[in-house]
């Protein structure tokens, strides 16, 4: 009989001193876990340190899970590393260098449309101005009085009876142009638009306005769809 207890007793006892091991050795990582939390300013804690304490208590579960005859608790999911953050893309140079010298090139282009344009007035070439302006073209100007004018009648009516029959000497010159691009199809430019011309007793003299249109381009075609003038009128007066 003491035989027999002394055999059953020996295995009671090593689990007993199993788990007492097991019990101090999560209290201990438990401890230096606290002690980190604490010192978090504290350098030499490094993710490697983590990861062996990690280890070290897996491998005592495993041990105790074979004792008992129980699987070992799942794995905790990992965090994700910071490095594996994704960043948004960057584009490189070339294409930041593509996109500045492509919207350069289309304010360049809306300015050229609008020299031609003016050079359609000043010429008294109503062809050339319909090639350029939408046939329900709006705007206000001062031969409008403040009225809100829309279509092609009101200003060809200058062309033929104004403009056409110049035979002076008139230029034209846009200072400061200034270019929103409203997207792919639309633009508006603002400028100081100066105008140099010979009076009838042959003095020179100059005119300035204040200009401000808006282009669409329409079927892959720019026309002027609206336009401000402020300050002084349209033909020279001689």
């Amino acid at each position: 009989m003491p035989l027999m207890l002394a055999v059953c007793f020996v295995p009671f006892t090593i689990a007993l001193i199993l788990i007492f091991i097991y019990s101090e050795l999560c209290r201990s990582l438990m401890v230096k876990k606290n002690d980190g939390i604490k010192e978090s300013t504290d350098s030499s804690t490094t993710i490697e340190d983590e990861d062996t304490r990690v280890k070290e208590v897996r491998s005592a579960e495993k041990v105790m899970a074979a004792l008992l005859g129980s699987k070992p608790p799942p794995p905790s999911p990992e965090k994700p590393s910071t490095a594996a953050v994704s960043q948004s893309p960057v584009k490189d140079g070339a294409s930041i260098k593509n996109t500045a010298k492509d919207t350069i090139g289309r304010k360049q282009e809306v300015i050229k449309l609008t020299e031609q344009l003016i050079t359609s007035i000043t010429s008294g070439d109503y062809e050339a101005y319909t090639k350029y302006v939408d046939p329900q073209v709006t705007c206000f100007e001062p031969e409008a009085c403040g009225n809100l004018i829309e279509g092609m009648d009101f200003h060809k009516f200058y062309f033929d009876n104004v403009l056409a029959k110049n035979n002076k000497a008139i230029n034209t010159s846009i200072l400061n142009p200034h270019v929103h691009l409203l997207g792919d199809d639309a633009a508006c430019i603002a400028y100081i638009r100066l105008t140099q011309y010979i009076d009838k007793t042959g003095m020179p003299h100059t005119q300035q306005s204040e200009e401000t249109r808006v282009w669409q381009r329409k079927e892959g075609k720019w026309q002027n769809i609206h336009y401000h003038r402020s300050g002084a009128l349209s033909a020279p007066q001689k």
